[in-house]
């Protein structure tokens, strides 16, 4: 425990320095965390850290997927539920498929069942990294907003898959008709739960006496309970988790006031950035142990380095097909729900982001670690290591090699450019902005003529946005040298405030206050 607690102290503080690396060398932090961990792993007297397998899905999949949820927009992810579903369940198995089939060739002694449960692990893109990557490129909203859907579905597909993959494993055989009966419950059965326990949440948010602290709390526990009653009940918990969160944030102006939005969402900045962190430095620590467990099996390290390298090029082209697949055929049958771009040709690029977006990830790792070390009749899981080595290979190209490429593929072609879904962005925020400043007014018009006739304080306030609502965006009031100044007057105000503290009888309780709502005051100018 003593040299465990200062190991996992030192690998926080180098998640946080190799993220600050990251944004300053411009590329996604998984790719440096990864490599870090490899580099950590070689050197001598470093603890080795293993985590139960069964834990491996409980700890780190439901805070990750109903963060995911809640930043996502689920009236985007209608919009393009077709591309969306085609990805998260067609493409997924697609993809399965082509794994168990060349691996079962390929590889001695795969069985289509391996197979299937290796092409279940490693088929679902990783969310996290692709995410990390699109902060550095500018790409179309319809495009951001399939790779955010996609994500949120295809770790429940996958994980179906590997769930009946590892049943056949370990039964030697598979009926279709229990597989089939036992796919639609766990997706009815997940998403009901989910539904449900969002639900729950919801209401004891609203009717017990809550504070910011305990409505945080009631979110953080929210997704490991709606992941847990599901897996109880053999239905999907991480559809569960997708659809509980999901409702929360489409609900979360009724339940949630806004000093708990605002600090719940650091909190959950922080908490799923830590946890995306440490999978991501498992998956170097972890190398170098599965790599000992090949040698234990016999199997030499170039043959298992040319059996990843193989099912990477399965998973980038099985997408890349997949992805202009899709295309063409929504071309050819329901051109009406394609992106709008400004030409065929650039409708056409598309397929080629999507296609480039396979990272693997945090799923994947989590996947390879749940399978058991042994089976239900005690002998040892047939071609576990390989599959580890496998899955630990195939994160590791995908990410260098398409988590490298990726955003400067996309800046040096210029492809995604000039799409139109893009062009009125600004016109749509100045719209908006206009727009309630004139609904501010009618408001407090509306109030004088009712409420607050005759005070005169009422009335002038009320001038003051009349004129607001007039202005143009040419002459309004809050330009950037205006902005300027009223930065320079909250960092004033601070200066003040710190010194003012320094009297022993002021509370400073109330000194931080002030500070919060400066905070908040400069956040609000800075999107202004």
């Amino acid at each position: 425990m003593h040299t465990l607690l200062p190991f996992i102290l030192a690998m926080i503080a180098g998640i946080v320095l190799l993220n600050m690396l990251a944004k300053k060398l411009k590329i996604a932090y998984p790719i440096l965390l990864v490599v870090a961990g490899l580099l950590v792993s070689v050197i001598p007297g470093i603890p080795y850290i293993q985590i139960d397998p069964d834990l491996i899905f409980f700890i780190f999949l439901p805070p990750l997927l109903f963060e995911a949820a809640w930043a996502g927009s689920f009236k985007e992810m209608k919009k393009w539920w077709r591309i969306i579903t085609s990805f998260a369940f067609v493409v997924v198995f697609f993809t399965a498929l082509s794994v168990a089939l060349i691996t079962n060739y390929f590889i001695p002694g795969f069985t289509i069942a391996i197979g299937f449960l290796l092409g279940g692990i490693v088929s679902p893109p990783d969310a996290v990294s692709t995410g990390a990557i699109m902060k550095f490129v500018k790409i179309p909203k319809s495009t951001a907003a399939i790779l955010e859907g996609e994500s949120l579905l295809n770790d429940a597909s996958s994980l179906i898959i590997f769930r009946f993959a590892l049943i056949a494993v370990g039964t030697g055989q598979f009926i279709w008709q229990d597989a089939a009966i036992g796919f639609l419950w766990m997706v009815v059965g997940g998403v009901g739960i989910g539904l449900i326990s969002a639900w729950l949440f919801i209401q004891a948010h609203k009717r017990l006496p809550t504070d910011t602290s305990s409505d945080i709390a009631f979110t953080l526990i929210s997704p490991y309970f709606m992941y847990w009653i599901a897996e109880e009940a053999h239905a999907s918990g991480v559809l569960a988790v997708v659809a509980g969160g999901l409702l929360m944030s489409l609900k979360r102006l009724t339940f949630l006031t806004s000093a708990s939005r605002i600090r719940g969402y650091s909190v959950w900045e922080l908490f799923v950035f830590l946890l995306n962190g440490i999978v991501f430095l498992l998956i170097g620590l972890e190398l170098p142990d599965v790599a000992a467990g090949l040698r234990a099996d016999g199997i030499p390290m170039s043959t298992a380095i040319c059996y990843g390298v193989l099912v990477t090029v399965i998973l980038i082209a099985a997408r890349m097909i997949s992805s202009y697949g899709a295309m063409i055929f929504t071309y050819l049958f329901r051109r009406k729900n394609l992106p709008h771009a400004t030409s065929l040709k650039r409708r056409m690029t598309m397929p080629l982001l999507l296609g480039w977006t396979g990272m693997r990830g945090v799923v994947s790792l989590a996947a390879a670690l749940a399978i058991p070390l042994k089976l239900d009749n005690g002998e040892a899981f047939p071609h576990r290591n390989l599959i580890l080595f496998i899955t630990f290979v195939a994160i590791l190209l995908t990410l260098l090699v398409q988590g490298l490429t990726l955003p400067m593929i996309i800046k040096r072609t210029g492809l995604f450019n000039s799409y139109i879904d893009d062009e009125g962005e600004a016109e749509t925020r100045q719209k908006m902005k206009i727009g309630l400043k004139q609904h501010i007014h009618q408001f407090l018009k509306s109030k004088h003529e009712t409420e607050w006739q005759g005070n005169e304080s009422m009335a002038k306030f009320i001038q003051q946005w009349e004129e607001r609502a007039k202005a143009t965006e040419a002459d309004t009031w809050m330009n950037d040298r205006t902005k300027g100044i009223f930065l320079e007057m909250l960092e004033s105000q601070r200066e003040y405030l710190v010194e003012l503290n320094k009297d022993p009888k002021i509370n400073e309780e109330i000194i931080r206050e002030q500070l919060y709502q400066l905070d908040l005051e400069e956040e609000r100018l800075r999107v202004v």
